[in-house]
C-alpha cells in the first residue's frame, strides 16, 4: 500500500523513571529489558484506530489514481476547515480498487475522518463521489477514539456543498426515479435519463449489504429547466416488467410549459428506443420485434401499407420460415397507441427468428437504423404489441 507525503511517523518513546517505578529490578536486568524492541505508542494508537480513521469513496472514475484522490481530499479538508490534526495534508494513505471504482483514504486523526464525512457527493474529476463509512467502522469503539460527525461549523460551501447534500441532490429540483428494473444498470439508467440533457447529479439507491439496486434513484439536471419535461416524459412508461415513477422528489408533477412540447415529443421517441434496447430480450423466441423500420405516416394509405408487408416478407424470409408478420396500423383518429411504428416477424423456430434477430438488427431502412429484439410470444399471440 503506498505511502505519502505527509504521513506521521512515529519516534521511540522514552518516559524516564516510569519502568523503575512499576518493576524494581537490578541494573543488568534493566539494561537487558531496555534492549528489547518496542512498538512505537503512536503506531500502536494508529492501528488501533485505523478502522475510524479511512473513508470509503465510492463511484470514482476511470482516471483516478492514488496520488490524484490523496491530493483532491487533503485540498477540500483543508477548504472546508476540517484539519484538526495540526499543519500539512490530512490524508495520509490511501488504496484504490480499480475494478470496483472505490478507495479507502486513511485520515491523520479521528477527528478528520468524521469531518470528510461532510463531503459525501462531492464532484471529483467531474463525477459525484460517495463518502461513506468502512465495512470494519465500529461505531461503539470509534466513540471512544473521538467525534463521530462532521463538525457543523464546516464551510462547506467553499466546495460547493450544503450541509446534508449529496452531489448537488437537494432542492425542488430533484427528481424521484423509482419503479426501475432491478438489473438496470447505473450505465444504462444514467443513458435514459440523459436523453434530456447532462446530469448535475445522479444516484442509485443500493442495498448497502449485497451492493445490489433498490430499484429507484435521484437525479438532478444541469439545465434545471428539463426537470418538467423529464418528468412527464417518464413518468408511467413501462420498462421490462415495472411501470416507472418519475416526479419532483419534494412536490407532485408538474406539466412542461406549451414551448417545450416540441422537445417533450422528442424525447419520447427516444426513449421508446431505448427501452426496446434495455429490454430484457436475450432470451430468444419465435418473434422478433423491429423499431424505427417504418414511419406511421407510411402505413396510413391501404396500398402503400399492403406494399410495405409484401416488402418485408420478402426481405425477412430470407433468414427462415415466416408465420406471420404485423404492422400494427395507426386508428382513423391518428391515435399512435398497440404498437404502431413497430413490425413483428413470427417465424417457424427459433433458428430463424435468431438469424433475423442477428442480421436485421443495427440495419438501416429509410436511413434509420434498426433495433431488432426478441418478443414475448404469449403476448405476440394475445395481440399485445405495446411491450
Amino acid at each position: 500500500m503506498p505511502i505519502l507525503a505527509g504521513q506521521i511517523t512515529a519516534p521511540n518513546p522514552t518516559i524516564p523513571g516510569v519502568l523503575q517505578n512499576m518493576f524494581p529490578m537490578a541494573p543488568s536486568q534493566m539494561q537487558q529489558f531496555s534492549a528489547l524492541p518496542m512498538m512505537p505508542i503512536q503506531a500502536m494508537t494508529q492501528q488501533a484506530t485505523r478502522h475510524a480513521r479511512r473513508v470509503y469513496v465510492g463511484g470514482l472514475p476511470p482516471t483516478a489514481n492514488e496520488q490524484s484522490v490523496a491530493i483532491f481530499f487533503s485540498q477540500v479538508m483543508a477548504k472546508i476547515g476540517g484539519n484538526t490534526a495540526g499543519p500539512g495534508d490530512a490524508v495520509v494513505n490511501v488504496y484504490i480498487n480499480h475494478d470496483k471504482k472505490f478507495a479507502f483514504v486513511e485520515m491523520r486523526s479521528v477527528e478528520e475522518a468524521s469531518n470528510a464525512m461532510a463531503l459525501d457527493g462531492i464532484i471529483f474529476e467531474g463525477a459525484p463521489v460517495k463518502v461513506r463509512r468502512p465495512t470494519d467502522y465500529n461505531p461503539s469503539l470509534a466513540a471512544t477514539l473521538g467525534p463521530s460527525q462532521p463538525n457543523p461549523n464546516l464551510n462547506l460551501g467553499a466546495v460547493g456543498l450544503t450541509p446534508g447534500s449529496a452531489g448537488g441532490l437537494e432542492g425542488p429540483d430533484r427528481i424521484f426515479v423509482g419503479g426501475l428494473p432491478y438489473y438496470f444498470t447505473e450505465t444504462q439508467i444514467r443513458e435514459l435519463l440523459e436523453t434530456f440533457g447532462p446530469l448535475r447529479g445522479f444516484d442509485l439507491v443500493k442495498d448497502r449489504e449485497t451492493g445490489n439496486s433498490k430499484g429507484y434513484a435521484f437525479c438532478v439536471y444541469q439545465d434545471l429547466a428539463v426537470t418538467d419535461i423529464a418528468c412527464a416524459a417518464l413518468n408511467g412508461i413501462k420498462m421490462g416488467d415495472k411501470t416507472l415513477t418519475v416526479r419532483r422528489a419534494n412536490q407532485g408533477t408538474t406539466q412542461p410549459k406549451p414551448e417545450q412540447e416540441s422537445i417533450l415529443m422528442h424525447a419520447q421517441q427516444q426513449i421508446a428506443l431505448q427501452k426496446l434496447i434495455f429490454q430484457p430480450a436475450l432470451v430468444a423466441t419465435k418473434v422478433v420485434c423491429l423499431t424505427n423500420a417504418v414511419a406511421p405516416d407510411e402505413l396510413k394509405e391501404d396500398e402503400d401499407f399492403e406494399e410495405i408487408i409484401d416488402d418485408m416478407r420478402q426481405e425477412c424470409s430470407k433468414f427462415g420460415t415466416l408465420v406471420n408478420v404485423v404492422i400494427p396500423r395507426p386508428q382513423p383518429d391518428g391515435d399512435l397507441s398497440g404498437g404502431v411504428g413497430k413490425v413483428f416477424l413470427e417465424y417457424v423456430d427459433i433458428e430463424g427468428a435468431t438469424k433475423a434477430r442477428t442480421g436485421l438488427n443495427g440495419r438501416k431502412f429509410g436511413g434509420n437504423e434498426v433495433i431488432a429484439v426478441f418478443y414475448q410470444e404469449n403476448k405476440f399471440a394475445q395481440g399485445d404489441y405495446e411491450g
